[in-house]
């Protein structure tokens, strides 16, 4: 039997494809771009500006509500301070007599003038040391600047006591010592106590607006009850009591309105009594009429 040998043909070639090139699209955005004349590299170069700065911002915000505990939160305040954050002008507002040097002086005294490490509460703490200083405020504009608003206290008297003079609002509080050479043109109060009830004695003279002109100061007596004295030299018994001494004083007004019993040679009148007046009269005046002599509380 013959072995029948079986050749085995080549296989056929396979043809190979070709690499097929993609061109590259040029995405929307792009062509966009290309199209105004902007180059992408310029586009890329603010968006990480941009997102430097938001995070920037975001980083400040949170360390100063944060507060910027430890040495961390330090070192962070300082970057950012480093960064343009930092205190270059002081803004302040509502200030008339205060001196505004001092208010300068004591936003600028920090530990560091990076703004997240300003403390605003020691800066109000130490304003609100002033007597003039009703209030204050304090706050961040960034970048670089601090605003203090500030609320003035109103003076309304002169306080004397133990032989010194002190300018005070109608709360008693004490403003800023006075020169007896510079005197303001203000009520003098005397007596211990008389500043904290300054306020007092501002309503009664409100109650009195044809006095309160001629009202030349008061002296709180026995810490009970107030004299009053007037330019023309006399004085003014009240009675204790807000409302007695302020139904005193309006019969006083309308009497002085009726009679002109200021500036005629009385000395004092004594009205601690609600149901008559007593008057004393100067030996050095001239003749007073019967009328005056015997004025009676109306």
């Amino acid at each position: 039997m013959s072995t029948a040998t079986i050749k085995r043909g080549k296989k056929p070639a396979v043809k190979r494809k070709g690499r097929v090139t993609r061109v590259k699209r040029a995405s929307l955005f792009q062509r966009a771009m290309d199209h105004l004349g902007v180059k992408a590299e310029t586009v890329e170069r603010a968006t990480t500006y941009a997102l430097v700065g938001v995070v920037g911002s975001a980083a400040l915000a949170i360390a100063v509500l944060a507060g910027l505990p430890g040495f961390i939160g330090e070192q962070i305040g300082l970057g950012i301070g480093r960064a343009g954050f930092e205190v270059k002008r002081v803004e302040v507002k509502g200030i008339d007599r205060m001196e505004r040097l001092t208010v300068y002086a004591i936003a600028l005294d920090q530990h560091s003038r990076a703004m997240p490490l300003v403390d605003l509460d020691k800066v109000r703490d130490q304003l609100m040391q002033y007597g003039w200083i009703a209030d204050a405020r304090v706050s961040r504009r960034l970048p670089d600047t601090l605003v203090v608003d500030i609320v003035e206290r109103k003076p309304a008297a002169v306080w004397q006591h133990k032989q010194k003079l002190s300018l005070i609002d109608n709360e008693g509080v004490i403003l800023e010592h006075v020169n007896v050479n510079a005197m303001p043109d203000l009520p003098l109060v005397i007596g211990k106590g008389a500043n904290e009830r300054a306020g007092e004695l501002g309503e009664l003279i409100d109650n009195v607006p044809s006095l309160k002109p001629v009202l030349a100061g008061a002296t709180w007596v026995g810490n009970r009850r107030w004299d009053l004295r007037f330019q023309s030299g006399e004085t003014l018994a009240l009675p204790e009591g807000h409302d007695i001494a302020a139904h005193a004083l309006t019969k006083f007004a309308r009497m002085d309105g009726v009679q002109r019993l200021l500036g005629r040679g009385f000395v004092r009148f004594d009205m601690r009594d609600p149901s008559r007046m007593a008057v004393r009269v100067s030996r050095e005046a001239e003749t007073i009429d019967d009328a005056a002599k015997t004025a009676d509380a109306i």
